[in-house]
């Protein structure tokens, strides 16, 4: 018996919830708070990455992206969200007939968008919205002593980052029909920002 015939690929779309949202404007937080209440599955690109073995090929390429603020090449960050979520499938943990799969930091490019198209079904687009940048900043700088994230320090970086973020998603978030968009203000306390999110999504979080 062959190992396909064993762990078969999943060749049907993960339906999915894409979580939106400048660094530091709580997509993580969101996310488990969801995956929590929901029973669905909350998977992070940034979580992902930063578990990367540095010494590894992906490793030394992610980090050498990273620390310039900058975000992998799409080919390349796919084939490892691919190759990631498999291994959850096949070691009973995203259960996807059962799961909604809330993606967080994915799709991040037009290109990315376009290879994700026959793995992902888009049930809704969850957008939080801070209007001011520096908030985030120093929101992300105070975790990142608390979590020991040295790539997370650089005010440099963060402010590059938050640019390419913005020029980015905008043209993603385009690609989607407007009727699936929902925004919400992310400078509350998390706690209400859930209790948004919850009030407008509680049908579909419900299933």
């Amino acid at each position: 018996m062959q190992t396909e015939d064993v762990i078969p690929k999943h060749s049907v779309p993960f339906r999915s919830v894409l979580i939106f949202g400048p660094p530091g404007s709580g997509k993580g937080t969101l996310g488990k708070f969801l995956s929590s209440a929901g029973n669905h599955f909350h998977l992070s690109s940034g979580d992902i990455f930063r578990g990367l073995a540095p010494e590894s090929p992906a490793g030394q390429l992610y980090h050498n992206y990273a620390g310039k603020g900058l975000l992998l090449p799409d080919e390349v960050t796919i084939q490892i969200w691919e190759n990631y979520v498999h291994g959850l499938i096949s070691t009973n943990r995203y259960f996807p007939q059962q799961q909604l799969l809330l993606l967080d930091g994915i799709p991040r490019t037009l290109r990315q968008v376009e290879l994700l198209k026959n793995h992902i079904q888009v049930e809704k687009i969850i957008i939080l919205q801070v209007s001011n940048p520096e908030d985030l900043i120093k929101r992300i700088q105070r975790r990142a002593l608390i979590e020991k994230r040295t790539d997370d320090m650089d005010t440099k970086v963060l402010h590059t980052r938050m640019e390419v973020y913005e020029k980015d998603t905008s043209k993603v978030l385009k690609h989607y029909p407007d009727a699936i968009h929902t925004r919400f203000d992310a400078s509350q306390k998390p706690l209400k920002v859930l209790r948004d999110v919850l009030v407008e999504l509680s049908d579909l979080l419900s299933q």
